[in-house]
């Protein structure tokens, strides 16, 4: 029995390491009010930096609009270090962890919520109960903070033992809330109101580690760098703050530590004069009975040493949370990688944090989807993201036989096969890179991250167990309440073809653009690709956000109806285009897809062909008469030598596709056109020096290899326009034709991560293609939505027999 009583030193630290993880996941077990962001969640679960903010500062502490504006540059402080923020508060009685910005500026927006309350460990209970807003104290701050597991606590001032506190026993409960949270609070000091030096010798009976963050041991005092008291350990570095914290956790301790960080030098001359309002504030709230009032104390004489100092203290106020959080941000990297470097985290039990129910927060606080992170989060960053539409797909196909009725209509059923697989759209297209660069061994299974929205259902549980099962990322699904999971449910002849279903699909306007964007952020990854079931808001601000960071785009048409829902977004971008970069890098649509983009773009309210932009590079194209004579005598060529049955390339002339692809260049710099059993047209141009450095600037038409070259004025670029046949394959080999085009496009993705300037090459290009080609001949050859034959080393062969 003694051994079954008696755990082993691993054994005990691991459970400590899991302590605080799964008092969170317990909580929410319990059914506790938490929402964790997804940003914030995804970093808890890989271990990322994180750091939490308060929000008193944006409640009670601060005047509007400077409230606001300083949360916003705290949290942007924090990023810019690495970390990523996490601030807290409560609304409609659900405890936050991480804001999304909509929430900050309810917080924020006190004037029409004068009802939003200060809260400390006593008022917890009451405010969650009562469904209130509040902005959570030091203290209550560390408490959630430690529940979820962030180590670093970025604040203004420490809450302490209050002046004439011998015989009032008026302290804060923050002294408290750091002998059990195990989380590194970095403030300037004690607040100036406040009895530093009892402050410190109480925080020494508790036995809170209190370190100056600097070059001396002077204890910083707010808006001062000295206070006259001195700290008993001192630091000037990160790494050793987070040695000290780590130090802890490792003995299992569960106190938390004081970082005294002082205000920038700059601002240390008006502290003095601040000081002497500071007291001339105190001897007011004695006077008047403030002092007395306990919680309201505290803001009410922060406010008068803002009307006595004429607002120079808020400008010190912000520059020393400023300070703190860039401080903070530093410490939680530093952490961040000595808890990734040790031994025992890494091999500890990795945590995440379940979807939360359904709450009852205000109208005007709508409740937002959470990320559903991988029970194996990856710490390796994506280099393609890819965003859209995740599914299951439930297809049903007749048996053979001539004599059935198989239309939607017969009301009947007829004798077949049902089978469950997994699609979507941007789903396939991550799944056929995924296998792809798998295959290649010049890839991580962590390379390809799909971000999509889930419901909490069965479906959901599918989708995340079937990703997981062919060794794909899970931690870009987003979970949503009460929203039903894509279905797609179709009706297949007998040869394989669509003739009918239901497609359940607008889960995806549920998407959160914050999410995807903190991803994007997180990843920066080298590609994005977006199919057209996100919404046009949601793909206006990724578009804006990756020609920001100079990232390349692929864009999906999905459907025919869908196809022009990215050029609300080429017009948003369009105004602050040069004529280097298009808006969209890659687009992979069909004829039909490709001929209703130009019709919209031409013709369409938005009016995208009139663009300033548009003509200038059009113009820049110079296409003159021996270009409309190369493209004649390419049109003459067969689609195919060796079977005429597939017709020649005339369309590309009569049907305007040529024309159309053009026009089109301006918006999409690289057009791949799916024509069916004709092969794939690209069209695309390489702008200016560029042009000049690639392989086509030696280069002319060629109609015996079916390309035609064009190039513009001096320094402009170069036109290609390239014909590549299709694969021959007999309909008797066609098994489904749902997920073909989904595997090209994801080859091509693939195929884009290993080798970004494929396009810039003749072998490079052709090679992309027929590799792209192959990859949707097998799924073509496939009942899975994508073949699994795409993880296999020949999936890569060229053989076109």
């Amino acid at each position: 029995m003694l051994k079954y009583a008696t755990s082993s030193p691993s054994l005990c630290l691991a459970r400590h390491s899991r302590r605080h993880a799964s008092s969170l996941v317990e909580s929410l077990r319990k059914g506790a009010p938490i929402d964790v962001h997804p940003e914030v969640q995804d970093a808890l679960a890989s271990r990322k930096a994180v750091v939490a903010l308060e929000t008193t500062i944006v409640t009670h502490g601060m005047p509007q609009p400077v409230n606001l504006e300083t949360a916003q540059s705290v949290e942007s402080i924090v990023r810019r270090t690495g970390a990523i923020p996490a601030t807290i508060g409560v609304i409609g009685g659900r405890v936050k962890i991480g804001l999304h910005p909509h929430e900050l500026e309810y917080l924020a927006d006190v004037k029409n919520n004068p009802g939003v309350v200060k809260l400390s460990r006593r008022d917890i209970g009451p405010a969650l109960a009562l469904s209130r807003d509040g902005g959570t104290t030091c203290s209550a701050t560390l408490i959630f903070a430690a529940l979820a597991g962030i180590r670093v606590f970025a604040t203004g001032g420490l809450g302490g033992v209050h002046r004439g506190g011998e015989h009032s026993m008026d302290v804060s409960a923050d002294l408290q809330e750091l002998t059990k949270c195990p989380v590194g609070l970095v403030s300037a000091g004690v607040k100036s109101i406040l009895d530093i030096g009892r402050t410190l010798e109480y925080l020494e009976t508790l036995g809170v580690p209190v370190l100056s963050y600097a070059d001396t041991d002077d204890f910083p005092a707010f808006y001062s760098r000295r206070s006259g008291f001195k700290s008993p350990w001192r630091i000037n570095d990160p790494v050793s703050a987070a040695r000290i914290l780590h130090s802890q956790w490792q003995l299992g301790m569960s106190n938390g530590a004081l970082f005294g960080v002082p205000i920038p030098e700059k601002y240390e001359a008006v502290g003095e004069e601040l000081q002497q309002s500071v007291e001339q504030a105190l001897r007011e709230a004695d006077d008047n009975g403030m002092s007395k009032r306990g919680k309201e104390a505290t803001p009410w004489l922060l406010k008068r040493v803002g009307e006595l100092t004429a607002g120079r203290s808020l400008a010190s106020n912000i520059a020393l949370i400023e300070n703190t959080a860039h401080v903070g941000g530093q410490i939680a990297i530093a952490y961040s990688e000595l808890e990734k470097g040790s031994s025992e985290s890494n091999s500890r039990t990795n945590y995440f944090v379940p979807t939360t129910v359904a709450s009852s927060e205000p109208a005007s606080i709508p409740r937002k989807p959470e990320t559903f992170p991988s029970p194996t989060p990856s710490t390796t960053p994506a280099k393609l993201v890819v965003v859209g539409s995740a599914a299951v797909d439930v297809t049903a196909q007749a048996n053979p036989n001539p004599g059935a009725d198989l239309s939607l209509g017969s009301q009947s059923t007829v004798p077949g096969a049902v089978s469950l697989s997994l699609g979507g759209v941007a789903r396939n297209v991550a799944e056929a890179a995924h296998r792809i660069l798998t295959a290649h061994s010049q890839g991580q299974s962590g390379d390809t991250l799909l971000i999509s929205p889930l419901g909490n259902d069965s479906f959901g549980n599918l989708l995340v167990s079937e990703t997981e099962r062919i060794g794909m990322r899970t931690d870009g699904f987003v979970r949503t309440e009460g929203g039903r999971s894509a279905v797609c449910n179709m009706v297949l002849d007998t040869q394989g073809s669509l003739i009918g279903g239901v497609a359940d699909m607008d889960i995806i306007h549920s998407l959160e653009v914050q999410t995807v964007l903190a991803s994007l952020q997180s990843n920066a990854p080298k590609l994005v690709a977006l199919d057209a079931n996100l919404t046009p808001k949601t793909l206006s601000s990724l578009l804006g956000h990756c020609i920001q960071h100079n990232i390349d785009v692929l864009f999906e048409p999905t459907s025919v109806v869908k196809s022009t829902v990215v050029l609300p977004a080429i017009a948003a971008a369009m105004n602050s285009m040069t004529l280097t970069r298009t808006p969209v890098t890659y687009a992979t649509p069909n004829l039909l897809e490709l001929a209703r983009i130009y019709q919209e773009a031409h013709a369409g309210p938005l009016e995208l062909t009139s663009h300033a932009n548009w003509w200038k590079v059009i113009d820049s194209m110079s296409l003159g008469t021996q270009y409309r004579t190369d493209l004649e005598l390419l049109a003459r060529r067969d689609a195919c030598d060796d079977d005429s049955t597939k017709g020649t390339l005339s369309f590309l002339v009569e049907k305007g596709i040529a024309q159309m692809a053009v026009h089109l260049l301006p918006f999409f710099q690289h057009l791949i056109i799916k024509c069916g059993d004709r092969g794939i047209i690209a069209a695309f141009r390489i702008p200016g020096t560029r042009a000049s450095s690639s392989a086509w600037s030696q280069e002319r038409s060629n109609i015996h290899a079916r390309c035609v070259v064009a190039h513009g004025k001096p320094g402009t670029g170069v036109l290609v326009l390239k014909h590549v046949p299709a694969f021959r394959l007999s309909d008797q080999d066609i098994v489904n034709v749902t997920g073909a085009g989904d595997s090209l496009v994801g080859s091509i993705l693939a195929t884009l991560v290993r080798q970004p300037a494929a396009f810039e090459d003749p072998e490079a290009l052709e090679d992309m293609v027929a590799r792209a080609q192959k990859a949707a001949l097998l799924t073509l050859q496939s009942q899975h939505a994508v073949s699994p034959l795409l993880s296999t080393a020949n999936a890569s062969g060229l053989d076109k027999s």
